[in-house]
């Protein structure tokens, strides 16, 4: 069975709207257009709404990621936050990065780039990354995931994560500080938990 995780899931046709989503936040009103074969189509994820409503403000400039943008809630609002920056809204799922783009066009968010994950230059480092990360890709591909993206955090740069609790928050948390990236809880609501996740400090 193919899952909104897979680069041509079943039930998506790219470019194709099915359906559409309001996001409502305080500083912040967006219609999303959406379509199946990708996650959350019905409603705004409860997680991300979570994420959205609980983490800082990005930086004003640079370069921004979304981490399995979909349709785009997370990069929009990440532009819409900081309208000097370019955010990359990166996924595998063609079907969504279309939408996300289309979105973003709608709403003249034109420095949000909707690329496949294998496209975004690899000389691009990143002062903030923002995610609602697929967990049910398992705990390998997850792993392998992060390592690839937290890694190109730029100095100083952070990430917030959401995870709920009883997909593995406190165990990703310990995992993450393993590997060199310090991470902590900012932030607690119902099941969801907002990871804080620091660019590694380089060994001289």
């Amino acid at each position: 069975m193919a899952h909104y995780f897979s680069e041509r899931p079943e039930g998506a046709r790219a470019g194709t709207a099915s359906g559409s989503v309001t996001l409502v936040l305080p500083d912040l009103h967006l219609r999303l257009a959406t379509g199946g074969g990708m996650f959350s189509p019905g409603r705004i994820d409860p997680g991300t709404r979570v994420l959205l409503e609980t983490v800082p403000p990005p930086p004003a400039t640079g370069d921004l990621l979304d981490l399995g943008c979909g349709y785009g809630p997370i990069a929009l609002t990440m532009a819409m936050r900081a309208p000097q920056a370019t955010v990359w809204a990166v996924d595998v799922n063609r079907a969504a990065l279309e939408l996300c783009a289309a979105n973003a066009t709608a709403h003249g968010l034109y420095k949000v780039r909707s690329v496949h994950a294998d496209e975004v230059p690899p000389d691009v480092r990143f002062a903030a990354i923002w995610s609602n990360p697929a967990i049910r890709i398992g705990k390998p591909a997850l792993h392998a995931m992060l390592t690839r993206w937290l890694d190109r955090l730029a100095p100083g740069g952070t990430a917030h994560l959401v995870v709920q609790k009883h997909l593995g928050s406190d165990s990703l948390q310990r995992w993450l500080a393993g590997q060199g990236h310090p991470a902590e809880r900012v932030a607690s609501r119902s099941s969801y938990r907002i990871l804080k996740v620091e660019a590694k400090v380089e060994s001289r």
